[in-house]
């Protein structure tokens, strides 16, 4: 893992959102929904990592499939999703009943040394990924392989997620995410000057802190964010 990556698993995704949405204006906190954590060493734990994202597209797409699974690097946080015809705006969110990832997945990337993995689609082999403590995060669950349906046909390529908004968010390689019980969080690296994220990051979870402190010994908790978090202006 990375220094920053470090730095960032140190927080809650609801810190990191709160400052991509305060700090950096980024109106939806960089907040994936619909995204259940499944499995990990513990379920207040925080991961993070690059994104290394797979693109999955019908068996009949006339790109070769790609072995991703063998090149998953140290640190990264393994990222698939489907093709945006495979995908849905409405729950399950993904058109295909099949699973795209599964146990033996997960332990190759854990093996390389992968920080989690995050799907946008369907998972299998719930138990393995307990046992491993691999972080892994999906829309649901599946019985069946995705061998006749669908195949990985890209790595390192962007991922166009459709949300259930209406709208369309996109995963870039390199981006950072980080991931806990609440689902995951982008940060759009090439757009955001990291340092600083956390460094206001740092100084917003310590004024919160302040704020629950004050609340306890009776300051009403709109006087207690007006105090405590008016160091905050120093970063706009």
């Amino acid at each position: 893992m990375g220094v920053v990556c470090e730095e960032l698993s140190k927080y809650s995704t609801c810190d990191i959102s709160d400052g991509l949405l305060n700090f950096c204006n980024i109106e939806d906190g960089g907040f994936f929904p619909n995204l259940t954590r499944w499995s990990g060493n513990d379920s207040k734990e925080t991961v993070a990592g690059k994104a290394y994202t797979v693109l999955f597209a019908p068996i009949d797409d006339p790109r070769e499939a790609v072995n991703y699974i063998d090149s998953v690097p140290e640190g990264s946080f393994l990222v698939i999703s489907l093709t945006k015809d495979l995908q849905s705006h409405h729950a399950p969110y993904v058109r295909i009943t099949q699973a795209v990832y599964g146990g033996l997945m997960s332990t190759r990337a854990q093996y390389l040394k992968s920080e989690a993995s995050a799907v946008f689609g369907r998972i299998r082999d719930l138990q393995e990924h307990q046992q491993l403590k691999h972080s892994v995060f999906s829309y649901g669950l599946s019985s069946c392989g995705p061998n006749k349906v669908v195949k990985p046909v890209a790595v390192n390529v962007s991922l166009t997620i459709l949300i259930n908004d209406g709208s369309e968010k996109v995963i870039y390689p390199g981006d950072h995410i980080i991931g806990d019980v609440h689902g995951i969080v982008r940060i759009p690296s090439a757009k955001v000057d990291l340092e600083k994220l956390l460094d206001y990051v740092k100084v917003s979870v310590k004024a919160d802190e302040l704020v629950a402190q004050d609340i306890t010994f009776g300051v009403p908790a709109k006087q207690a964010q007006k105090d405590r978090r008016v160091i905050l202006k120093s970063f706009r």
